[in-house]
Parts: C-alpha cells; structure tokens; sequence
C-alpha cells in the first residue's frame, strides 16, 4: 500500500468512528469520551494582558435571565469575571463546577455568565443543575454582550472565559475549557494584585 492510500484509510475510519457517536449520546459524553460530534471547541490556549497594552473599557447593558438589567458600570472599580458559555456545550458543562467553586472563593471578584444561545429558563435549570451561584446574560437574541467584547479580546469559541480589570477591560483570557481551575485563579490573582 502506499502512503497516499494509507491516510484515506486512515481518514476514512476516523471519519466513521466519529460518524458512529450514538445519536442519543449527550454531548458531554461526546466531549470526554473524545468524539466532539458536531462541536467544535477552543485550544484552551490562555491569553494575560499587560496593563499597558490592554484596550479601552468595554461597555453594555443586557437583561440577567433572572429578568434583572445589568450594565457594565455595576462592576465599575471591581475585578470581575465574565464567562461565555450555552448549555448544552460539553466544555461548558465540564468547567461549571469548578467555576461555580471559584465564584464561592472569590467572594471579591464578581462573576458574570454569558449565555449565548439559551432561553432564560434553560440557562436558569442549568445554573440550578450545576450550582452556579452566579446571573447570566440571555445575550441569544441580541448578542449584545458578545459584540461589547469582540473589539477587544473576540469570545470566538465557547466556552470563553475573560477577567476584566478594574477599568473595565479585558486583562486575561481562557479560550475553551478551564481545564485547572488554578490557572483562572492565577489570573485573577494576578488582576486583583494590580495598583489601584
């Protein structure tokens, strides 16, 4: 056989293996058990911003699916964290206890969850399967808070996890799973410790 005909046997049983996820298969087993049918997540590749290079504030208002409004000048002079996330996204689902322990620790840092495809109630039984102690935007419809965000560090896989400075702006950046909880709170740490 020759090497050409060795890599489309190749592809061709991986392609198979993957198209044989059983249809009833959540996508959280999909996530660990390796086969990601039909989801495509981050590198969790981590991004931290010096003071000096990071871009202007990021401004919105949105409504919480509690029906609370929010805006970003609620967390003005306080290190926060906002998490973009859906709930059926594996990642999203593997990550949320440890956010939901973080958001405990941090009693300081606030956290905000943004749920960019759900409707108020399943974003509501989510935050209840899982703990979360923290609101979410509903940001489906409008993509407001999606879009506040894309001019400075762009939330372009889900889940996307950002601190934001005291400022207002992006300071670091988790791409995809938080895989150890640590390294957010390094991050954090690292933004709290920052001269106000």
């Amino acid at each position: 056989m020759n090497r050409r005909l060795i890599a489309v046997v190749v592809a061709f049983a991986a392609l198979t293996t993957v198209s044989c996820s059983s249809p009833n298969e959540s996508l959280a087993q999909q996530y660990q058990n390796g086969s990601e049918e039909g989801y495509i997540s981050g590198d969790g590749s981590t991004v931290e911003i010096p003071a000096s290079n990071r871009d202007e504030p990021i401004t919105y208002e949105a409504t919480l699916d509690t029906g609370e409004a929010v805006s970003s000048s609620d967390f003005a002079g306080s290190v926060y964290v906002v998490n973009f996330w859906y709930s059926s996204c594996p990642p999203c689902r593997l990550e949320a206890p440890d956010l939901a322990e973080l958001s405990e620790e941090y009693t300081e840092v606030p956290f905000l969850g943004v749920n960019v495809a759900d409707t108020a109630d399943t974003s509501l039984t989510f935050a209840d399967e899982f703990g979360i102690p923290y609101p979410s935007v509903v940001d489906a419809t409008t993509a407001g808070v999606q879009l506040a965000f894309a001019g400075s560090v762009p939330p372009n896989a889900v889940p996307t996890t950002l601190v934001v400075d005291r400022e207002g702006r992006v300071a670091a950046r988790i791409s995809g799973l938080v895989r150890d909880p640590s390294i957010l709170a390094a991050m954090i740490d690292s933004v709290i410790a920052e001269e106000q």
